[in-house]
Order: structure tokens, then C-alpha cells, then sequence
């Protein structure tokens, strides 16, 4: 007979834990829109930590869209797309991301976690390898321990690892190995060395999957991510709706006509998850149509970025290196991190503190990201707050 009261009071000292070791993460409460400024508690906030990368998830034309589109085609689906669930509009979306990102075709998920999460089970097998990343995604190493194929691992951007473990698949006989990478690393705001990722594909025969959730609509041309900065080609895409694209939901992969036709006969969270509502597809479409001539915007989010991490550095604060508008502040351990964003909260700065799962202990850090929406008094007074947080909880001297 199971014993109900002996398992909450596993689960409560578990949690117990979590908050002994400073590692319990806390939601807040936001009264309104998502933007540049956020309203908690009544208090207007500048908001650090969103990926709202073009400041679209409140602009008026999405709102509108998805408006107009509930008007036309309703709220929800009610039920997966092979079964009654497909409208013109999914169809359509899925056209226009293919047509954007340079691929055959695309289909869409009710996240990216769900995309990655379903992508390698149906196209590989015993006989075939995944090659990935040391600090992917969570979703895709998910997906990757639901599929049978041999796993290896590379130490993050490491090119030199990741040729020697396409020569060990190789030599494990392999029968078709695919490489694996964010395009960019969130955590650290890194973008991958796809150069030579595909090139090294081509020479050991390996196909490439990169997912470009913190890339697409403001890396690249026109903002079609990674590979094209690169000016490379990859086989699979994976991406989001969710940050740049508006930041509502939303996942989806695109690629070869025939992988996108197997992913809807066989992938999972594609074949019983519910379709995406209309108001999200038809936000998403315009979202699209913005952000291929949103040139301005993703210069003033690139003006943002460098203005940000040149004030922290002058300010003293330990950065990760890179140009990506996600820019860790580096604190170590988390009791620190979090009474760090505690001290900021208090000066009006909206910032969240990543620790332990999320990142290796002792390496908590404050992941500010910018966004176009943020103008330089918002940052200006953001630095001022940072250097007042910094000095009362001794992260600066």
C-alpha cells in the first residue's frame, strides 16, 4: 500500500534542501504586459531578463494580429492536427518559416523543448550516433536519451574533441551520425563555431542540427540566425516562437522535405500535443513579415549590447566574453547571486539570478539580456543601480 504521508515528506525535504542551499528559484508576479518595463507589487521595473530580444512581445501590430486571427479562425484547436486540429493558418506559418530560415519545409510544436524533445527518436536508430554539444540545451539532451542511438559528447565548442568523436562514431561504424549544437549557448551568451562544424560534417559524412532559439530574427541577415551570419549551411533547424518572434510559444524544425513528412507521422510531442492556437500563428506570421525589415531594430539591440557590457566592465563587474545581447554577470555561488538580484529589485532592476542546476556550482551568475526596446536612459540608470547592488553586497569593492 502506498504510503502518501512518507512521500510528501520525501518531497518536502527535498525542497527543504533546496532552499538550505540558496538554490530555490522564486516566480514573480507581472501585472500586465511583458516589455522593456514590467510592472511587480505596483512597482514599475526595468526589466534585464527577458528574451524579448526586438521588444515585440507587447507591440501593438502582434496584438493585433492575433487578434484579427482569433477573429477568423477561433481560440483553440481542441485536439492534435492529424485528428481535427490543422487549420490554413499552421500551414502557412510553417511555409513562411521554412521560406525564411532557407529550408524545404517546416512543422510546428508547442515549444522548442517539445521540438527537440521529438526530433531524434524517429530519425535515428541503434545503428546511427548523435554528436553533441557538452552544454546544449536541457531539451536537447532530453531528446537525445529518448532516442537509441550512441551518444557522444564534445567539450563545449571544442572542435578539436568534436573531430575526435566523429572519428570514434566513425570508427564504431557508425551508420549515420548527426551533430548537435545550440547555435547560440544561452547560458553564456556564445554563439557555436558552425564554420567548422560543418565543415568537419562534410568531411566525416555527418549531417548537422542546430537549435537557434537565442538566434533567430537578430543574428544573421535579416535575422535568419547562426548559420547564415556564418554563411553556412545546416541540414535541421530548430527554433522558437517564444523570444524574438514575439515571445508568446511556439516551437518548430525545419529542414528536408522528407524529414519534416517522417517528423509528422512519427514524432511524439508533434502527434499528441494540441495545434498552436490561431491567435499564436497569426501574431507569428506578422511577426515574421517585422522582423525581416526590422534592420533598425537589431542595430539598436547590437548599440545596446556594447553599451551594456562596456559600462559593467568599466564598472568592475566579471563578464563572459562575446558580442550576444545575453551578457552574464558572473558572481559564483548562488546564496550571493540571489541576494544580488534581491539588492537590485529593491532599485527598481528586474534581473533573475542563475545558479545550480541551471549553471555548475559556483559559477552563479546575473544573466542581463538587452533588447532594442531599452533605451540608453533605461541603461544608464540600470548601470547606477548595478554599482549601488554591486557595493552592498560585495560583489563590487
Amino acid at each position: 500500500m502506498t504510503d502518501v504521508a512518507g512521500f510528501l515528506d520525501s518531497v518536502a525535504a527535498t525542497l527543504a534542501g533546496i532552499e538550505a542551499e540558496g538554490l530555490t528559484k522564486r516566480e514573480r508576479l507581472i501585472e500586465g504586459a511583458q516589455g522593456a518595463h514590467v510592472t511587480i507589487g505596483g512597482r514599475r521595473m526595468l526589466n534585464l531578463c527577458a528574451n524579448n530580444y526586438l521588444g515585440l512581445a507587447d507591440d501593438p501590430r502582434l496584438v493585433a494580429a492575433a487578434g484579427a486571427a482569433m477573429q477568423s479562425h477561433g481560440y483553440g484547436m481542441a485536439s492534435v492536427r492529424f485528428i481535427c486540429g490543422t487549420q490554413d493558418l499552421h500551414r502557412a506559418l510553417e511555409a513562411r518559416i521554412a521560406d525564411f530560415l532557407g529550408m524545404e519545409d517546416s512543422i510546428l510544436f508547442a515549444a522548442c523543448f517539445d521540438a527537440n524533445g521529438g526530433l531524434f527518436e524517429p530519425l535515428l536508430g541503434e545503428a546511427d550516433a548523435i554528436v553533441s554539444d557538452s552544454l546544449n540545451h536541457a531539451s536537447i539532451i532530453d531528446g537525445v536519451r529518448l532516442c537509441k542511438a550512441k551518444r557522444y559528447r564534445f567539450a563545449n565548442n571544442d572542435m578539436s574533441d568534436l573531430e575526435a568523436q566523429l572519428q570514434a562514431a566513425r570508427a564504431d561504424g557508425a551508420r549515420f551520425i548527426m551533430i548537435a549544437t545550440d547555435g547560440v549557448f544561452s547560458m553564456d551568451g556564445t554563439l557555436a563555431n558552425l564554420g567548422e562544424v560543418t565543415r568537419l560534417a562534410t568531411q566525416y559524412g555527418a549531417l548537422t542540427m542546430v537549435d537557434d532559439c537565442h538566434a533567430t530574427g537578430f543574428i544573421g541577415p535579416q535575422g535568419r540566425g547562426t548559420a547564415a551570419a556564418a554563411g553556412v549551411k545546416v541540414d535541421i533547424l530548430t527554433g522558437t516562437l517564444g523570444k524574438a518572434l514575439g515571445g508568446a510559444l511556439g516551437g518548430y524544425i525545419a529542414g528536408p522535405q522528407a524529414v519534416i513528412d517522417l517528423l509528422r507521422q512519427r514524432a511524439r510531442p508533434y502527434l499528441f500535443s494540441n495545434a498552436l492556437p490561431p491567435a499564436v500563428v497569426g501574431a507569428a506570421l506578422a511577426a515574421l513579415d517585422i522582423v525581416e525589415g526590422a534592420d533598425g531594430l537589431r542595430a539598436r539591440l547590437v548599440e545596446n549590447a556594447t553599451y551594456w557590457r562596456a559600462g559593467l566592465t568599466r564598472l568592475g563587474f566579471q563578464l563572459l566574453s562575446g558580442s550576444h545581447p545575453i551578457i552574464p554577470v558572473m558572481i559564483g555561488e548562488a546564496p550571493l547571486a540571489q541576494e544580488f538580484a534581491k539588492a537590485l529589485d529593491a532599485r527598481g532592476v528586474m534581473v533573475s539570478a542563475f545558479f545550480f542546476p541551471v549553471v555548475p556550482r559556483g559559477l552563479a551568475r546575473i544573466r542581463t539580456q538587452m533588447n532594442a526596446a531599452l533605451t540608453t536612459a533605461d541603461l544608464d540608470f540600470a548601470l547606477a543601480a548595478f554599482e549601488a547592488a554591486g557595493k552592498e553586497v560585495g560583489v563590487l569593492k
